[in-house]
């Protein structure tokens, strides 16, 4: 297979591009069959948000996954967009949209396992690394070669990121990492993480912080699995006990991690916030109709509500890719995105668990109605990923709609000067 990575202005037209892709995935992949008009009681009856798989099956699907990755990105497709100097082929967002288009259609392993590696962390590494750490790490996360994970949340400090307590302390030109870190998506199969560590307790809160990417499997890490209510087991804890970091792969300037931490999260909210999670709204609509409540006034306003919120979502994520086709920074758009979603995402499990009432709770085999619980009890997981919904409504209210501030142990109350039991002047 020709390499087509090149600077030949040539190659940037997307049409020819197009026909290039086209030609790499007919050569490499299977068309999917085309897709049948939804049928209640047919096909796959399994809306949960969190997949449930075995270690062993998880491995075995990582490494077809890398295997398609490193396929893609030596011939060309594995990092479209990125700068040559750093192995990418130096194309627009709109030809690595163009690619992702036209690989939808066809039958390829997950891409999930570098969801949060290539969505998150790579563009904080492009962001904040030292130049020659992003050209080792990010053609070797683009290829598949590594798998990155985010390490921010801690047991005290989950919403509230800028309160966490794992240390970093210098000792030459190395770090010394030691703490824990909670709700870690694949750190049990990733080979580094983004870390966010305190480096400076007497600072504020905020100013104290620095960034760094970390070895996951240097001596002094500890990755635990953490079961759900679901059953399974997608999130880990992990424990650093005096995990060495050389300096260099610290991100950004020592005690600036906050920013560092500003860039993943508006990259998280983007791909969290990306579009509708489960069933989708036809399978839904058919769920009414098979359990006669088609025409009950009350479930026919809870669908509609569902349906118009998800185009609100929509509408609301079109104006964020509009933003980067014209090479602009998406704003509030995107923290409004992951609220939209996850608030949809409740008025679904609502729904669902008034039309199915004691079907949800029960596996009878009946189709379409216990496998439902799997959204149902994952659905307050998602509400916390990537910052709680009330963390979120913090931010748009503060940051976007310019209101005071939430009274909190780092702020001053508006209340403070009132005293329990007294009667104002003007009463």
């Amino acid at each position: 297979m020709t390499d087509l990575r090149t600077d030949d202005p040539a190659a940037s037209d997307l049409a020819t591009f197009r026909v290039e892709a086209t030609r790499f995935l007919d050569d490499n992949a299977t068309l999917k069959a085309e897709a049948s008009a939804f049928v209640w009681g047919q096909g796959p009856d399994d809306p949960s948000l969190f997949e449930e798989v075995d270690r062993e099956a998880e491995k075995l699907a990582l490494a077809e996954s890398q295997a398609w990755r490193a396929k893609k990105y030596d011939a060309g497709f594995g990092w479209i967009d990125g700068p040559v100097e750093w192995g990418g082929r130096g194309l627009s967002r709109q030809h690595a949209r163009a690619f992702a288009e036209l690989e939808s259609r066809y039958e390829v392993p997950t891409q999930g396992f570098f969801t949060i590696g290539l969505g998150m962390v790579a563009p904080t590494i492009a962001d904040h690394a030292r130049p020659e750490v992003a050209a080792e790490l990010l053609p070797k996360m683009y290829r598949g070669d590594i798998v990155g994970c985010q390490l921010f949340s801690e047991p005290g400090a989950g919403s509230d990121l800028a309160s966490l307590q794992m240390r970093a302390e210098r000792d030459g030109e190395e770090w010394v990492v030691t703490g824990q870190k909670v709700w870690t998506s694949g750190a049990h199969y990733s080979d580094i993480g983004e870390v966010i560590c305190r480096t400076d307790p007497d600072l504020p809160k905020h100013k104290g912080l620095t960034g760094f990417v970390v070895d996951m499997r240097a001596p002094g890490v500890e990755v635990r699995p953490l079961r759900q209510m679901t059953g399974g087991a997608n999130f880990n804890e992990v424990f650093f006990n005096e995990v060495r970091v050389p300096d260099s792969w610290r991100l950004g300037e020592v005690n600036d991690g906050w920013r560092v931490a500003l860039t993943t999260l508006m990259n998280e909210r983007a791909a969290i916030g990306g579009g509708p999670r489960g069933g989708g709204f036809t399978r839904l609509r058919e769920m009414t109709r098979h359990f006669g409540l088609a025409d009950d006034p009350l479930v026919r306003q809870k669908l509609i509500d569902i349906y118009v919120n998800g185009m609100v979502l929509r509408m609301n994520n079109d104006r964020a890719m509009a933003a980067l086709k014209r090479g602009q920074l998406p704003g509030p758009e995107l923290s409004g995105a992951k609220l939209l979603l996850t608030e949809n995402m409740r008025r679904t499990s609502d729904f669902v668990s008034t039309v199915l009432g004691p079907r949800l709770t029960a596996d009878t085999g009946e189709w379409g109605t216990f496998s439902w619980s799997g959204y149902v009890l994952g659905m307050p997981g998602m509400a916390i990923a990537g910052g709680s919904d009330q963390v979120l409504r913090n931010i748009l209210g503060e940051r976007v709609l310019g209101l005071p501030k939430e009274p909190g142990i780092d702020t001053t109350s508006p209340f403070k000067d009132l005293k329990v039991g007294t009667q104002r002047s003007d009463d």
